[in-house]
């Protein structure tokens, strides 16, 4: 109480509501990935922001190929990603996200010390320093690392999660290989991610500039495709003399070291056998032979250089030749002087479409949902924006072990296509698919918005007097908060105390040596609304009454 000693006229403001609890953001993922630029995390709300702080992307390299046509006729057209093209996905990803609803994220880049999983796991340290998010993405991670370490990067991030009690992890399985990725997963803390299966094709096309698509012609009539193996040279060179449109392969077996080699044509593949090793000057030696009793055909073996090196066996499939055609010429060389042509591939470029990680699209869902509805509705049974369709349609029968893990419980969300419907989102479990208390996602994410809410509204109890006034202020402003979320749908009960309660106080949650020990303790109890997951229609026949 202020002490008066001059005399005058004194104002004094008491306090006499409660605090309030001011409820911390639901969806704010957190990307961690490669990018063009930049080297420090970075909070953005669009992707035209993105593209200032870290740029784009590394521009995919295509080769055009534009076979021999009779006069009058359309030459054929083919395209061809190159792999020196390849770069990261992180970009299209952000893009993906923000289609798809997504609004305020961080990014945080890569660095270049130590192996690729390292670079992922101190990405995910770097998370950890910053309180705003409460998603954790590493879509990239799902193509560019082996299982066993994206699942080890994964236990990371739920290890992180369980830690600090304010995140959730959205997952990709990688390559669709669900009982591996089921096994990388572990068994701690799976209530903390949710996973999605299958990959999407998207409507985004591959970033391109006409001076990274090369044009190449192949001359009319029969054309001349090679292959030097192994590829360092001094082996065998192998030839082929055809149409423009065939498409030849070769096929090493390494056989009985010990055998004379064999050649066995199939229409366009040249099979050799018995080449363990064998050199090139005595593959092309015994070819010679071969060649004598077989005039007719279209390959031709040679030694390539000194011929000493050993040609080792090619994969089951064999190896495609390669045709010689013309210099070819940049895309950039046709705009002014052939824009028919130009103008088609620019077009043929334009259907080029990219192939993505559910996880970004997933997160952007999560975000709109909450934002129309709120985080306690399932993200799921919603429409998926930017997508063509799933890279594999799922039926009721592909998904029940999907859904339902009677195994471990490691339940799997699927993206399904439905006719009329399009590309929807068929699921809302977590990774704890057979846990009662933490089953679904929009529970788990629930409880750690109530949580991370609560926590930070109670901050102002610290070091304040634990005596009753205290009790009651803390548990108006939590029930305070708890009848609004109550109201608008958040938790289950027609009154409020079956939704919810909090206690509070000496006798109740405290004893007097946790006064005198300084703990405040608040117990909260929440009934969460839960997703209708199986909707039963029951029909039966009603008699006739009349």
């Amino acid at each position: 109480m202020q002490v008066l000693k001059t005399p005058g006229v004194y104002v004094q403001e008491i306090a006499t509501l409660p605090p309030s609890v001011a409820e911390v953001s639901t969806a704010i993922p957190a990307f961690i990935g490669h990018t063009e630029r930049g080297t420090d995390a970075a909070r953005i709300t669009s992707l035209l922001e993105y593209q200032a702080l870290f740029g784009t992307v590394q521009h995919s390299k295509y080769s055009a190929q534009l076979e021999a046509a009779a006069p009058g006729q359309v030459p054929a057209l083919t395209l061809a990603r190159s792999a020196d093209g390849v770069g990261t996905t992180l970009y299209y990803s952000l893009s993906h996200y923000f289609m798809n609803g997504g609004g305020p994220c961080w990014v945080v880049p890569l660095g270049t010390d130590g192996t690729l999983k390292e670079q992922f796991i101190a990405g995910l340290a770097r998370v950890e320093q910053e309180d705003e998010p409460t998603l954790i993405l590493f879509p990239e991670a799902a193509d560019a690392l082996e299982m066993a370490d994206y699942g080890e990067l994964a236990q990371t991030a739920l290890a992180q999660c369980n830690k600090l009690k304010d995140r959730f992890v959205v997952l990709d399985v990688p390559g669709g290989k669900v009982a591996a990725f089921r096994d990388a997963m572990g068994t701690n803390y799976l209530s903390y991610a949710a996973a999605y299966h299958p990959y999407v094709a998207t409507t985004i096309t591959w970033l391109t500039d006409d001076t990274s698509v090369t044009v190449e012609r192949v001359a009319a009539g029969n054309t001349i495709f090679t292959r030097v193996l192994p590829d360092g040279g001094d082996g065998i060179q192998v030839s082929f003399t055809g149409a423009p449109s065939a498409k030849p392969k070769i096929r090493v077996d390494a056989g009985d070291a010990g055998a004379d080699p064999t050649f066995t044509i199939d229409g366009t593949t040249l099979r050799i056998g018995n080449a363990a090793n064998k050199t090139g000057t005595a593959l092309a030696q015994a070819w010679t032979a071969f060649k004598t009793a077989n005039p007719d055909v279209a390959f031709t073996v040679t030694a390539d250089g000194a011929g000493t090196a050993v040609v080792t066996a090619t994969a089951a499939a064999g190896l495609q030749l390669s045709a010689q055609t013309a210099a070819p010429a940049s895309l950039a060389s046709l705009k002014t002087s052939e824009t028919a042509l130009y103008n088609r591939i620019k077009d043929a470029l334009a259907r080029e479409r990219v192939t993505l990680p559910p996880s970004a699209a997933i997160a952007g869902i999560y975000a709109a949902v909450d934002r129309d509805r709120g985080v306690w509705k399932a993200p799921a049974n919603v429409s998926m924006n930017g997508v063509i369709g799933p890279t594999s349609r799922m039926t009721d029968d592909d998904q029940e072990d999907l859904n339902v893990d009677p195994t471990a419980g490691k339940s799997i969300n699927v993206i399904r296509d439905f006719t009329g419907r399009g590309t929807m989102v068929w699921g809302a479990r977590t990774l704890a698919g057979n846990d009662n208390e933490w089953r679904y996602v929009p529970v788990r994410r629930l409880f750690i918005n109530i949580e991370e809410s609560a926590k930070k509204a109670s901050a102002f109890a610290v070091f304040e007097p634990n005596d009753a006034t205290l009790w009651l202020k803390v548990k108006g402003m939590i029930e305070s908060y708890l009848y609004t979320l109550w109201e608008r749908g958040a938790l289950a009960g027609s009154k409020p105390d079956q939704a919810y309660y909090v206690n509070v106080g000496l006798g109740q949650t405290m004893t007097a040596q946790d006064v005198l020990e300084g703990r405040l303790i608040i117990d909260i109890g929440i009934a969460a609304v839960r997703p209708a997951e199986f909707v039963v229609l029951r029909f039966m026949h009603l008699l006739q009454q009349a």
